[in-house]
């Protein structure tokens, strides 16, 4: 019996001394780097979830997520590190050997390595965080995750969209969110015979009563054209960035009610055609009927 377990060990080792691909590499070489991989993961995962559970209501979503990664790869790099001084391999008839192979690798690779520092860049920089309402490029919606390599953005339809780190750190950046309040604008039209004065008073009490108009910046309201068809009255608003758009559509609705109420209507298209000279009526002649 003992005699086999020895057998079956000198197996082993000699397979574990086996060179690789011609170098001093060797399959033991090999299976520690792959150990010590493997373990820096496990740890790596199993410190953030514990970083996370203790700390998620302590710091901000995008603060937490730029924390966790950056403690994740400095893990997995260190294992790295620690793997690598353990394979002593002479690695010149390999990389001649495979010199197409590594070139091939090298080409690929650069996306790769370009979106891991654009990604870097971004989490310093912070130009777009988690829960931001941004338009990159052409896509327009929330970023949901913002990983090392890309950040996903979810649509206003709901669809996921993964767009390299490289890209997003490239392309003009609109973050909708990253000042507290946001303007937006209407433009109400009056018929002329309508009183403006009473017509910007009463949009102002609206605006006053709604709790989501901001009143630092003040809201705007103003005659600003004079229109083929009515008076154009300007409305210029500030509201939480957040809830914008609710506040805008609801808005709109309420003022159209209130000026309806207090009998001013909104005007629509018309023309007078003026004649040179006054239109003669004619009337016609009736033609009586001919019996048969």
């Amino acid at each position: 019996m003992g005699a086999c377990v020895m057998v079956i060990l000198e197996r082993l080792q000699e397979l574990l001394q086996t060179p690789l691909f011609g170098t001093s590499l060797s399959v033991g070489n090999l299976l520690w780097l792959v150990v010590i991989l493997a373990l820096s993961v496990i740890l790596a995962r199993l410190t953030v979830t514990n970083l996370r559970r203790a700390l998620e209501n302590r710091m901000s979503k995008n603060e937490l997520e730029i924390l966790l990664k950056l403690i994740y790869f400095t893990i997995v790099i260190l294992g790295v590190v620690i793997a690598l001084p353990n394979i002593i391999a002479d690695l010149s008839g390999l990389l001649v050997a495979g010199g197409i192979l590594g070139i091939i690798i090298g080409f690929a690779s650069q996306s790769v390595v370009s979106n891991f520092v654009s990604g870097l860049f971004l989490m310093v920089e912070q130009p777009v965080k988690i829960g931001d309402n941004v338009n990159v490029g052409s896509i327009s919606g929330n970023v949901e995750d913002i990983s090392i390599l890309s950040t996903t953005v979810r649509t206003y339809d709901g669809v996921f969209v993964r767009i390299p780190n490289e890209k997003v750190f490239n392309s003009d950046i609109t973050n909708y969110w990253a000042n507290v309040a946001r303007r937006f604008d209407y433009a109400v039209g009056i018929r002329y015979q309508d009183d403006a004065g009473k017509a910007i008073g009463i949009i102002k009490n609206v605006l006053k009563d709604h709790p989501f108009v901001l009143q630092r910046p003040s809201p705007t309201v103003f005659v600003e054209e004079l229109g083929d068809n009515g008076v154009n009255i300007t409305v210029k608003i500030w509201s939480p960035a957040r809830v914008w758009w609710d506040v805008k559509i609801e808005l709109l609705w309420k003022i159209k009610v209130a000026l309806e109420a207090e009998g001013i209507e909104i005007p629509f298209p018309q023309r007078t055609v003026w004649f040179p000279e006054p239109l003669k009526m004619e009337e016609r002649q009736k033609v009586p009927h001919e019996k048969g």
